[in-house]
């Protein structure tokens, strides 16, 4: 998932191991002691130093939330994303459940019925002030599990130095026009990637879903079933292998290359075009490179733009009873103050209509104008199926052979192993 946003494997474990074994019980100092309800909050660190750890965001707002609300006490646990799947588990194996979780998933949950649907711990206000593309994708078999915390989404980058050598005046707005446009980067600008296409195993499940849905594809249906073997996506990699890949206007073998790689190579000038996130934004401006951003061409240029977004996700526990001071901690937690100050904090999109609103209007965030205006009609992975995980990764693997002679055959090993490992999570 980014995983889903971002998930920074940086050396913060003695500092998420001494939160977690100071707000968990052990000491004098427990955060939450002494309140007629403690909440158990476990949620996962975005910082990529102490001091910018997502400790020092919670921290004030449970301070705040509590001097609001004298009643109830939250138990604070800020874990690193490394290791916060192994911390639950752990948890839930001693009986210590958590009653919110902050995360990259929930369907896992949802399919252990361990959850309250969003209905019964978000008040009316706050579930219609989700962005309904969000709140739809939080949906298991149409009820709402998953809450959206924060977002990221994708915009087309295009070095403007590189086409104004090319001839070339404008981005790039549907595949034939991008095929073109990479042609003649090609003849005109040697030595320059004209299309970074990254299918390697970081991150090749979101360039996969970005190309499938602006195919008419997608890797599953309306109704989350998986369809990475469909007819539009089949036509999608080899319209990728015979336009792109085999006419030299990408990376020799795709399926080598990650996305890490590839945003390095747009921030020292070697790629003319890919699909990135806001933080290639920062990378490109640190680096100086004259960039520009447009919607991710399209199969159809007439056709639905081909937003796409990630997710990570707040959760509610049922274990523990306390629904309602849950409700009262996330009408809190969702107000605007609290949640732009977290975006702004770390460079992530909003989930909320609300802040999505002034955000769009404040002049220092113009340059995040694409990826808010992708926000609304985006896609998603499927992240109400609990086996997304284990094909998510499996795609991330294979997905690259689906560019090569006989990509057909990668495509359909991989729908049969997505429908085995659905069929497996079901039982």
């Amino acid at each position: 998932m980014f995983s889903a946003v971002r998930k920074p494997a940086l050396p913060l474990t003695a500092l998420a191991v001494s939160t977690a074994l100071l707000l968990s019980g052990c000491g004098s100092n427990v955060l939450g002691s002494g309140g007629d309800v403690t909440l158990r909050l476990v949620v996962a660190d975005y910082g990529d130093s102490p001091a910018n750890s997502s400790n020092l965001y919670w921290n004030d707002l449970v301070k705040r939330f509590e001097q609001a609300n004298p009643g109830i006490k939250i138990a604070l646990e800020v874990v690193i994303w490394d290791d916060i799947d192994k911390r639950v588990a752990e948890l839930i194996k001693s009986g210590k459940i958590p009653d919110m979780l902050q995360t990259g998933g929930y369907a896992d949950h949802v399919a252990a019925g361990r959850l309250y649907p969003v209905s019964e711990v978000l008040t009316i206000d706050a579930q219609v002030n989700t962005i309904d593309a969000f709140a739809k994708a939080g949906q298991v078999l149409g009820s709402q599990y998953g809450i959206p915390f924060i977002a990221s989404s994708r915009a087309f980058f295009y070095n403007k130095a590189i086409f104004e050598k090319a001839g070339i005046t404008q981005p790039p707005t549907s595949w034939e026009e991008l095929r073109k446009d990479a042609k003649l980067i090609k003849q005109k600008v040697p030595g320059v990637v004209p299309y970074g296409l990254p299918l390697g195993p970081e991150e090749a499940q979101a360039e996969s879903l970005m190309w499938t849905t602006s195919g008419g594809g997608g890797l599953a249906d309306d109704a989350g079933n998986y369809s990475i073997d469909s007819t539009a996506n089949r036509a999608t990699f080899e319209w990728l292998r015979t336009n792109l890949v085999k006419d030299g206007l990408t990376y020799a073998d795709p399926g080598t290359v990650n996305r890490k790689t590839a945003f390095a190579d747009f921030a020292a000038g070697k790629i003319a075009m890919l699909n990135g996130h806001p933080a290639l934004v920062q990378k490109a401006v640190a680096a100086k490179i004259d960039y520009g951003l447009a919607q991710i061409p399209r199969k159809d240029p007439q056709g639905k733009a081909a937003g796409f977004a990630v997710a990570d996700w707040m959760m509610a526990f049922k274990a523990n009873g306390h629904r309602a001071e849950i409700k009262k901690f996330l009408s809190f937690t969702y107000q605007k103050e609290n949640t732009l100050k977290f975006y702004e904090t770390y460079n992530m999109l909003p989930v909320t209509q609300d802040a999505r609103v002034q955000m769009a209007a404040d002049s220092a965030h113009a340059d995040l104008k694409p990826f808010l205006d992708a926000l609304p009609d985006a896609r998603f992975y499927p992240y109400g199926e609990p086996s997304w995980a284990k094909v998510s990764e499996q795609l991330k693997k294979e997905i690259g052979g689906a560019v090569k002679d006989g990509g057909g055959e990668t495509l359909a090993r991989l729908q049969t192993a997505a429908a085995e490992a659905a069929a497996e999570a079901r039982k």
